[in-house]
C-alpha cells in the first residue's frame, strides 16, 4: 500500500469528526452518529483504493459491512471502521469519542461478529509479559517487572461498567491505579500502547469490533493484545461458529487479530479524550487533532489541521 494512503485516510477521519463534533452535548447520539456516517462516505467516494468493508458497526449501506467503497481504482483493501466510537459520549458532552479507521491487505483482519470481547493491551515494554488467562494481580505484577515500575505505578484502563466491578475491586487489592473512562476503549488501549500516555495497560470487556480497530493501532505502535470473546448467550456462539471458529473459547493473540505488516490506522478526535484533542472551532473554521500510523515503518504522525469552512462547501 502507497505511504501516502496513510494521509487519505486522515481526510476521511477528519470529516467525520467534524460532523459529529457539531452535536456534541445536544443529547441526540443517533443525529451525531448519522452526520459522522454521512461525511465519512462522502469523503470515501474520492479516496483511491478498491475497498471491501469488512468490520462495520452501522447499518447504512454505504458503510455496512460488505460494502465497495473507494473510486475502484488503486490497490484492493480490507477495512475496519468505526465513524463515531462513543456517540453516546459525544452526545452527553463526555470524554474519548473519536472517529476511527483502519485498513490493510485483503484477509489482515479477523473477522468478528457484533459482541463483546474481553482484552487485555499494553505497549512494547511489556510485550510479552502479559496472559488473558491470569488474573489481574499476575498480569500487574509481571507488566510492572517488565516496564521497571512499581506496582503502585501501574496505572490500568478500564471502562467504567457495572460488568467491571469485581475486575476494578482485583486491580485495586493490588495496589495499582485505575484510570476509568465513560467511553472508548479504543482510545485507551491505544493510549496504554504509547510511551507519552499516562496509561500502562487495558483490561475489560468492551465491543469486538473496537478489538480490531484497537489491535491495528497496537500492531503499528509495536505493543502488545490479548482477547477471547464474550458470550451473553447460546447465539452469540452460533454467531462465532458461522465465521468458521470451531473452538469458541479460543485466545486470540496479536497477529490472530490483525494478519501482516502492512496496516494502517487514523483516528481524529472528536471530543477531547486519552488519546487525542477533540474538536475546536474558531470564527469560520475548526481545528482538529489526529494520529495516522504504518505497521510497516511503525511510523507514527500526529496531524493538527486548520480548516476553513468557507473553503470547504461539504462542511
Amino acid at each position: 500500500m502507497d505511504r501516502n494512503l496513510a494521509l487519505e485516510l486522515v481526510r476521511v477521519t477528519e470529516a467525520a469528526a467534524l460532523y459529529a463534533s457539531r452535536h456534541m452535548g445536544r443529547g441526540n447520539e443517533e443525529v451525531a452518529n448519522q452526520s459522522a456516517i454521512d461525511a465519512m462516505a462522502k469523503v470515501f467516494s474520492s479516496v483511491s483504493v478498491k475497498g471491501k468493508i469488512v468490520i462495520s458497526p452501522i447499518k447504512d449501506q454505504r458503510l455496512c459491512r460488505g460494502t465497495e467503497v473507494g473510486t475502484g481504482s488503486g490497490v484492493s483493501v480490507d477495512i475496519v471502521l468505526d465513524p463515531l466510537e462513543g456517540k453516546t459520549t459525544c452526545a452527553n458532552g463526555g470524554q474519548n469519542a473519536i472517529s476511527a479507521i483502519a485498513i490493510g491487505e485483503p484477509g489482515s483482519f479477523l473477522e468478528v461478529p457484533p459482541i463483546y470481547m474481553e482484552k487485555i493491551a499494553v505497549g512494547p515494554e511489556a510485550k510479552g509479559a502479559i496472559d488473558i488467562t491470569q488474573p489481574p494481580h499476575i498480569n500487574i505484577k509481571r507488566i510492572a517487572r517488565a516496564m521497571g515500575k512499581y506496582i503502585e505505578d501501574v496505572t490500568v484502563c478500564v471502562l467504567d461498567r457495572e460488568r467491571h466491578k469485581s475486575l476494578i475491586a482485583a486491580i485495586r487489592e493490588t495496589g495499582a491505579r485505575i484510570k476509568l473512562i465513560k467511553d472508548g476503549d479504543i482510545s485507551g488501549a491505544v493510549a496504554a500502547a504509547m510511551k507519552d500516555r499516562p496509561i500502562d495497560v487495558l483490561m475489560g470487556v468492551g465491543g469486538a469490533m473496537h478489538g480490531i480497530l484497537a489491535a491495528a493501532a497496537i500492531k503499528c505502535l509495536g505493543g502488545d493484545m490479548q482477547a477471547r470473546f464474550v458470550y451473553v448467550n447460546d447465539a452469540e456462539k452460533e454467531l462465532v461458529r458461522q465465521l468458521g471458529e470451531s473452538d469458541i473459547n479460543k485466545i486470540y493473540y496479536l497477529n490472530d487479530l490483525v494478519k501482516g505488516s502492512n496496516i494502517m490506522f487514523s483516528a481524529t478526535g472528536v471530543t477531547d479524550g486519552e488519546l487525542l484533542h477533540g474538536v475546536r472551532y474558531f470564527p469560520g473554521g475548526a481545528y482538529t487533532t489526529s494520529i495516522v500510523m504504518r505497521s510497516k515503518t511503525h511510523t507514527i504522525r500526529y496531524i493538527s489541521a486548520e480548516h476553513h469552512f468557507d473553503y470547504k462547501p461539504m462542511y
